[in-house]
Order: C-alpha cells, then sequence, then structure tokens
C-alpha cells in the first residue's frame, strides 16, 4: 500500500474512533487529533502485538484471541493519548463496536488485500 493509502486508512481511523467515543459509554475521545493519535498508537500497539504473538493474537484477527488484544490495545493505548478516557467495560464495548463497524466499512489496506488474493 502506498502513503496516500496509510493517510486514508488513519484518517478514516480516525472518525470510527470519534464514532465510537459517541456511541460507547466509558469511551472517551477528545477530537479529532486525538483520534487520530489514538489510531496511530493502536496500530503500533497491534504491530507489537502481533510481532511478539504472531497473527492469530493480532488485533485484527478473528476470533475470541483477537477481541481480547483490542480489548488490552484500546485499554492500555489511553494511558499514551492524551485526551482520551477508557475503562474496561467501555474497552470491550469498544472492540466490539469497531468489529461490527469494520465489517461493514472495508479499508484500503481490506481492499488492498483483496486485489492480492485475485
Amino acid at each position: 500500500m502506498n502513503f496516500l493509502g496509510h493517510v486514508v486508512r488513519f484518517i478514516v481511523s480516525a472518525i470510527v474512533l470519534m464514532l465510537v467515543g459517541f456511541i460507547v459509554p466509558q469511551f472517551t475521545v477528545g477530537g479529532f487529533w486525538s483520534a487520530l493519535m489514538l489510531a496511530l498508537v493502536i496500530a503500533l500497539l497491534g504491530w507489537v502485538v502481533e510481532g511478539i504473538f504472531g497473527k492469530r493474537v493480532s488485533p485484527f484477527g478473528r476470533g475470541i484471541v483477537g477481541f481480547v488484544a483490542s480489548v488490552i490495545v484500546l485499554y492500555i493505548a489511553q494511558f499514551i493519548v492524551g485526551g482520551v478516557a477508557v475503562t474496561w467495560l467501555g474497552a470491550i464495548l469498544a472492540a466490539l463496536v469497531i468489529g461490527i463497524i469494520d465489517l461493514f466499512i472495508p479499508t484500503p489496506f481490506d481492499a488492498a488485500k483483496r486485489k492480492e488474493k485475485h
């Protein structure tokens, strides 16, 4: 994926995080810049988790293990990014909502993966 694809992906992720912050109780995102930084930190933490434990534990992976990793990544990210407040319940609900939204809104990364398979 090219640089512009990554930029679009992070902007879409930030908008999704702001939407989730509006919908989910106990999950607060201060504004667009906090959401953009949160998207970046989530991506970096996900990359680290995937590097250590493999793709099966990736926050973007399928199944309960990926869901639990997403919850932990969301909870830890609040300590790195200012303007974000998350409780454990908020992280669980946010991971659930983000997973549902991810089913309906394909990111440029998903489109590139589908193109490679064909």
